[in-house]
């Protein structure tokens, strides 16, 4: 599933903000411990140098007992083979809180009266831990309002700063080449969308201009070919009952004749393609397809014999649409000559109509055609089709006249075309 920019972007950030809040949370955490601790450590070699300098010298065994009673947390004891100072941690009972408390100790060496005792000091590093828990969940809520803070004005920022951008794709989206409008962009304080527009603009106008003389090519050309076409074809057909040939020759006439019909229906599409696109159809009134589909099922029903090919109906009645009466009937006469056309020998069409919806669903070949072109121009689905390929790009270029659809479906060797208005 495809994600927008600003969505890509706003999950780095977070993902970003989390693998920080996870690497630096306990990361500070233990360094503020580390510190904490290692200031500990000189304290308590601190006391220890002034017990030695001021104490110690004028210290005497008999004073150990009295010096021990008035201080809680220093205290000499029996020597206890320590040789040099000693630093570690220790938990002692306390009998105010009736719980076991951890203390930072340093036990070292000293002599009294020639005699070797042990010194021993200690922190209480209940309040350091409290300390440091309370400094790290401090640094937790700022960097997470620092973190959060940045990823809302980001994502408000990004959404302000692609504005212009998502205003241009949208232009871009609805613009129509066949269309008399054109997209207009608004200016920007932003040197890279200006120049994003600025080219689009460009771009639009160079292909409009060529768009337009193409289309103006072919009306002129479909209209210079339509006399000398019907004069040609006159001339044949006169040609072919005023004399008479050999075999080869009426084969030959008749190829002749085939041909120029086929460019004569050529021409008459690409016309009919012109003045569509040229709004020259532009007039709409409320319709009845039923009795449009009535009105000319016989020629459809001939012409669908010849082949024996069966035709169903499933009509509902006084089925109304708001429509050009010429254009609905040249899109549903190209719907039955094109079920007919391509069908099989002995097969059937069916249509469907509803109150909504034209389903035109006939047999032909086994397989599905290739939708990828298949409302194009000059599009056929069997290279060797004599006929123009014009047929189904008609009928999506009337249905997109009227805001309707047009699909294909294949299914169970039946090949539908629907239309929904």
């Amino acid at each position: 599933m495809n994600k927008n920019l600003l969505y890509k972007t706003s999950r780095a950030y977070l993902l970003f903000s989390v693998i920080l809040l996870v690497v630096s949370a306990p990361l500070f955490y233990y360094s503020t411990q580390k510190l904490y601790i290692d200031e500990t450590d000189e304290t308590l070699l601190l006391h220890k140098n002034e017990f030695v300098k001021y104490s110690l010298p004028t210290l005497k065994i008999t004073d150990i007992a009295n010096w021990n009673k008035f201080n809680r947390n220093n205290k000499i004891e029996a020597y206890n083979n320590t040789k040099t100072d000693s630093l570690f941690y220790q938990s002692y009972h306390d009998i105010l809180d009736s719980e076991m408390e951890p203390y930072r100790e340093l036990n070292a060496p000293i002599i009294i009266s020639g005699k070797p005792y042990t010194y021993s000091t200690r922190i209480n590093l209940v309040e350091t831990e409290d300390l440091v828990e309370s400094i790290a969940f401090l640094f937790l809520a700022i960097i997470s309002l620092l973190l959060i803070g940045l990823f809302v004005i980001t994502k408000r920022l990004s959404k302000r700063l692609w504005k212009p951008f998502n205003d241009t794709l949208a232009q871009i989206e609805k613009f129509e080449i066949d269309k008399a409008t054109t997209p207009v962009f608004v200016p920007t304080d932003i040197e890279e969308f200006n120049r994003l527009n600025n080219s689009i603009e460009k771009l639009i106008v160079r292909n409009t201009s060529i768009y337009r003389s193409q289309r103006e090519f072919i009306e002129n050309a479909a209209h210079e070919l339509q006399t000398p076409l019907a004069i040609f074809q006159a001339k044949i057909d006169s040609f072919i009952q005023s004399a008479v040939f050999s075999a080869e020759q009426y084969q030959m006439l008749g190829s002749l004749n085939e041909n120029v019909s086929r460019l004569t229906r050529l021409n008459k599409n690409l016309l009919l393609l012109s003045k569509i696109e040229n709004d020259n159809y532009n007039t709409k009134e409320v319709i009845y397809l039923d009795e449009i589909i009535h009105k000319n099922i016989a020629f459809f029903t001939e012409q669908a014999t010849a082949k024996n090919i069966k035709i169903t109906l499933e009509l509902s009645e006084k089925v109304v649409a708001k429509s050009n009466p010429v254009l609905t009937e040249i899109l549903i006469s190209n719907l039955f000559l094109n079920a007919i056309k391509h069908n099989t020998s002995n097969g059937e069409i069916n249509v469907t109509l509803s109150n909504n919806s034209l389903l035109f669903s006939n047999t032909g070949q086994a397989q599905s055609l290739v939708t990828d072109k298949l409302f194009n121009r000059f599009s056929k689905s069997n290279p060797s089709d004599h006929g123009n390929g014009l047929g189904l790009a008609i009928i999506k270029k009337i249905a997109d006249r009227n805001n309707w659809s047009v699909s294909y479906t294949f299914q169970d060797t039946h090949h539908s075309f629907l239309v929904t208005f």
